[in-house]
């Protein structure tokens, strides 16, 4: 993310079909995401919460591309994906390794598995479509609905990072 990056936030339709409302309040959680980083230094990106916790905004964008990863090329695409931040010994290396990483590489991986899971999307014929996790079905509506409960709470917290930051709240 550059300091410099405007994000446009498009309110979900009152009304609409399935799919597309449940894609159009997923873009409105991403885009929450980035307007919560938005004009952050990559110095800023990486505060921590509170001791000894580890999140920080620039961790939320580096976990949401690895469960974006998760949830759209492994269980519904069933793509050959491994891990990209965290691995066996450091399961929490998308939020403990922050001090040295990339704030723009991870925006842009970010960008780059929230585009590839939209053109995942957009090619299932149906929400019924499934993939697996664990060995059990899982369709595309309940992975959207997941998606959308993991950013939405996760933005609670990234609004909280925020404020602590420079005292910036809102939607």
């Amino acid at each position: 993310m550059t300091e410099t990056e405007t994000i446009a936030r498009v309110d979900p339709p009152y009304a609409a079909g399935e799919r597309a409302m449940l894609t159009s309040w997923l873009g409105y959680h991403r885009a929450t995401l980035a307007l919560k980083c938005e004009g952050l230094t990559a110095a800023q990106l990486r505060i921590r919460a509170v001791e000894p916790s580890a999140l920080s905004l620039l961790g939320l964008v580096r976990h949401m591309a690895e469960v974006e990863r998760a949830w759209f090329r492994r269980v519904l695409a069933a793509e050959a994906a491994p891990p990209l931040y965290y691995s066996d010994t450091a399961p929490d290396g998308e939020f403990d390794e922050v001090d040295t990483a990339d704030a723009e590489e991870a925006f842009a991986t970010w960008r780059a598995e929230c585009a590839h899971a939209d053109r995942l999307v957009e090619a299932a014929e149906s929400l019924e479509v499934t993939g697996l996790r664990h060995g059990e079905p899982v369709t595309l509506r309940w992975i959207l609905v997941h998606m959308i409960e993991e950013y939405a709470r996760h933005n609670g917290h990234a609004d909280l990072l925020r404020e602590r930051i420079d005292g910036r709240v809102g939607e």
